[in-house]
């Protein structure tokens, strides 16, 4: 006898809408900071994920992917970037299992590429080199937040 996500087929959902939720950038050394030695920063970043129901739409939920970067030279902060780029998705004929599936991976893997863009682009415009995030295995997460683990995507 087959599963019940099997008698029900793949997931189906469409993302309606990406969008620009919300975003920050700070220097606060500016512009002492550029004409002064500094060492090779280090970065900190910090991605989540959210997920909220749409009022009135039962099958929609928006996700937000939520990335912060914070670059430090010397204890010093140079700069603090964060981004909450965010999809709407219609979700359809799945079951509970499929649909977190859904919102917990799926939409992140698409909404990812916009984040970096955008994140890559406040930084440049902020004075600094780009930063460019490294991929990220939203199904291995997933799975170890599943399967009881702490799940976390910090570095």
């Amino acid at each position: 006898m087959a599963d019940a996500t099997a008698q029900q087929g793949p997931s189906n959902f469409t993302i309606e809408h990406i969008y620009l939720k919300d975003c920050s950038f700070e220097s606060p050394l500016s512009p002492e900071i550029f004409s002064s030695q500094v060492s090779p920063p280090e970065a900190s970043v910090d991605i989540q994920t959210h997920v909220n129901g749409v009022e009135g739409r039962p099958e929609s939920r928006e996700v937000i992917l939520s990335v912060t970067i914070e670059a430090k030279s010397d204890e010093r902060s140079l700069f603090m970037c964060e981004v909450h780029l965010a999809g709407l998705v219609n979700l359809t004929n799945d079951t509970e299992d499929a649909l977190n599936r859904v919102v917990g991976i799926h939409v992140p893997e698409i909404l990812f590429p916009y984040v970096r863009q955008t994140i890559s682009d406040l930084v440049t415009r902020g004075g600094f080199m780009p930063v460019l995030l490294q991929p990220i295995d939203f199904h291995a997460i997933y799975e170890q937040h599943a399967n009881g683990g702490e799940a976390t995507l910090n570095s």
